[in-house]
């Protein structure tokens, strides 16, 4: 029987895995500053696909590991539910925090200022008339989606296995729905790593860390209440 992984390990995974995730994810939005206007469908649908298929395979590759959390607030949903320590909630969140800091900042090094300026570098921002209450609502909503996919695919015990791809396919609709929103982060650390690393520091980044939080535990609270099994 194997045992499970050293905490250096997990923490390693969480590290690697959100890396990828924020590069790929914020990546995408640079990738695309050059060929099309700001918020049309076609940057959206890129967005949607550059963080669904990022988080497939940073989930995928991490998740007999760490669990593939790279999301604090999904550390903290599970915490909630004590799927996770209070030591691993906390060691996870500022690895990932790290983590999508310099996966920002590595495309503040590599990509023309041009293209970085024009997204924010990836930075989640809200709509023009979107307030920061409204935006908080509409991450904490998206996050629910996300956290409520993320237990019944990787967390709940008779969970399928399809690896990361159902998470990715709940950022993908979330994007799709929220995008032109709020950006759609409903991931601390995938939003404020790109805020750290681009100096880009909005009066409504707070919603960023709020609305997830909230999602991630309610939906964590409600699938353990009401469709996990007893037993678990």
């Amino acid at each position: 029987m194997s045992s499970a992984p050293a905490l250096s390990k997990k923490l390693g995974a969480e590290f690697f895995g959100t890396f990828v995730f924020v590069l790929v994810g914020a990546g995408s939005a640079l990738g695309t500053a050059s060929l099309t206007a700001p918020n049309s469908g076609t940057t959206l649908l890129v967005a949607a696909l550059g963080n669904g298929i990022g988080l497939a395979v940073a989930v995928t590759a991490t998740l007999k590991i760490s669990g593939g959390v790279l999301n604090p607030a999904v550390a903290i949903g599970l915490l909630t539910v004590r799927k996770l320590t209070a030591k691993e909630a906390v060691l996870y969140t500022v690895t990932e925090i790290v983590a999508a800091t310099v996966a920002a900042a590595s495309l503040v090094a590599a990509f023309p200022a041009a293209l970085g300026d024009q997204v924010k570098w990836g930075s989640p921002t809200l709509g023009v008339s979107v307030s920061s209450l409204e935006g908080a609502g509409i991450e904490a909503l998206l996050t629910f989606v996300l956290m409520f996919a993320i237990y019944g695919t990787a967390v709940d015990r008779r969970a399928p296995h399809v690896g990361g791809i159902g998470i990715g396919l709940a950022v993908l609709a979330d994007v799709l729905v929220g995008g032109n929103l709020t950006g759609a982060a409903m991931n601390p650390a995938r939003a404020l790593g790109p805020m750290i690393a681009g100096g880009f520091y909005p009066g409504y980044w707070y919603i960023y860390i709020a609305g997830p939080v909230v999602g991630a535990v309610a939906a964590a609270l409600a699938y353990h209440l009401f469709v996990e099994s007893p037993s678990e």
